[in-house]
């Protein structure tokens, strides 16, 4: 077995696909032995690429746009797609069926602050017509953070990946009622990278296949036996809430599509840091992008 190191930029359900391909076995079924880590205090998931470090780790495209923006090049490229929505998903502490993001106004939002997830939670709101900025609002770090402030009574809306909003459910603390996704509709919102030169190696090609193969499993299986298959990964959360956010996001069709990052999903992305004033300019994607290994 060739050892591929694996890196995490976040740690959730949401990016089951990536976490897949070593819980489901199908790293190995390509002569792959994969290790996972998370990113740590003062890491970064493109410097651990760029240094050779971790070999692959799940990202965004708007990661290379930081060096962009101050003239330099990333020292990584984007190669396969992992999740094609926004996966932050709202949930509220009573179930409503009728909610309309109209009922946000007046009310907390604890939502996770910073990057991406604002950026992608002001353009949805922005959308429907909102503007956070007119909210009231708590910033979290979101993950265990947000967990324990929503338990001590914090919000009246909580914004993050599943499955904690599930996990919400699942403890009775908490009720799905919207998400951010929908809102914005298809956009490239997280991806896999690698350094340049290591997308024209073997292990590269063998390792697309797996992740292929990953993606499409997670799809289209049954999400309990999703759930199960990672319940290691999650030990704090109840399987049920995993194979609950696994259904949600394979109803958005979030996991669907071709593993090649899409040209019009790439301007999405552009269009919501655009909207943030997060970037000074549309940074071309042939500057970011590469097509996936196995068929490069």
């Amino acid at each position: 077995m060739q050892t591929i190191n694996l890196m995490a930029s976040h740690h959730s359900a949401f990016y089951s696909p990536f976490i897949s391909c070593i819980v489901g076995g199908f790293l190995e079924k390509e002569g792959l032995e994969g290790t996972y880590q998370v990113v740590g205090a003062g890491q970064s998931t493109g410097a651990e690429i760029a240094s050779g470090r971790m070999d692959v780790g799940q990202s965004a495209v708007s990661a290379s746009w930081t060096p962009l923006e101050k003239g330099g090049k990333p020292d990584f490229v984007h190669f396969a797609q992992i999740n094609r929505f926004d996966g932050f998903i709202i949930a509220a502490r009573e179930p409503d069926a009728s909610f309309s993001w109209s009922k946000l106004k007046g009310r907390k939002l604890l939502h996770v602050h910073g990057g991406q997830p604002q950026a992608m939670l002001r353009y949805g709101l922005h959308k429907e017509g909102m503007d956070l900025n007119a909210l009231d609002t708590i910033e979290s770090k979101g993950g265990d953070q947000m967990m324990q402030q929503w338990a001590s009574g914090e919000g009246d809306y909580f914004h993050e990946q599943g499955a904690y909003p599930q996990q919400l459910e699942h403890l009775g603390t908490g009720h799905v009622v919207a998400a951010v996704g929908p809102s914005i509709g298809p956009v490239a919102f997280s991806s896999l990278a690698c350094r340049r030169d290591w997308v024209d190696s073997d292990i590269a090609k063998r390792f697309t296949v797996a992740y292929r193969a990953s993606r499409n499993w997670v799809n289209t299986a049954d999400p309990m036996e999703v759930a199960k298959a990672e319940a290691s990964f999650f030990p704090d959360m109840a399987v049920e809430a995993i194979a609950a956010a696994v259904t949600f996001y394979q109803k958005l069709d979030n996991w669907g599509g071709g593993l090649a990052i899409d040209p019009q999903h790439y301007e999405t992305a552009l269009d919501v840091f655009e909207h943030s004033n997060l970037i000074s300019k549309r940074h071309r994607y042939s500057d970011v992008v590469v097509a996936p290994p196995e068929t490069a």
